[in-house]
């Protein structure tokens, strides 16, 4: 069970916007692979790569408000910073530095520095 559950987690999430038969060819990427023109392959890489890492931010903040969240003292089922590690693959004290941060983004002590 934990292995399966660990393959689901190293899966990456499936892009919402990416066409299923598109997802099921290995060589389709956002249709990157059909460009011809370099320059026009560069210019829509780029922008792919800019909106991943906007993409990649956004997603770290939820994950921290969700670690906050779990962790905040105030809940009967509240989990602990080795739980909410075990539960994102991550180790004991990444966890406890995204509770803080998601601590900080709750307060609204906004950008990321993560």
């Amino acid at each position: 069970m934990a292995e399966a559950e660990r393959e689901r987690r190293l899966r990456p999430a499936q892009l919402l916007f990416e066409p299923a038969e598109a997802v099921a060819d290995p060589e389709h990427f956002f249709d990157l692979e059909s460009m011809d023109d370099p320059r026009a392959l560069l210019a829509r890489a780029t922008e792919l790569t800019l909106a991943f890492r906007a993409a990649h931010d956004r997603a770290i903040e939820f994950q921290a408000v969700a670690a906050a969240q779990l962790a905040d003292p105030r809940r009967f089922d509240r989990l602990s910073a080795a739980a909410i590690a075990e539960s994102a693959d991550w180790t004991e004290d990444y966890a406890k530095r995204m509770i803080e941060f998601g601590e900080g983004l709750l307060r609204g002590e906004g950008e990321s520095r993560h």
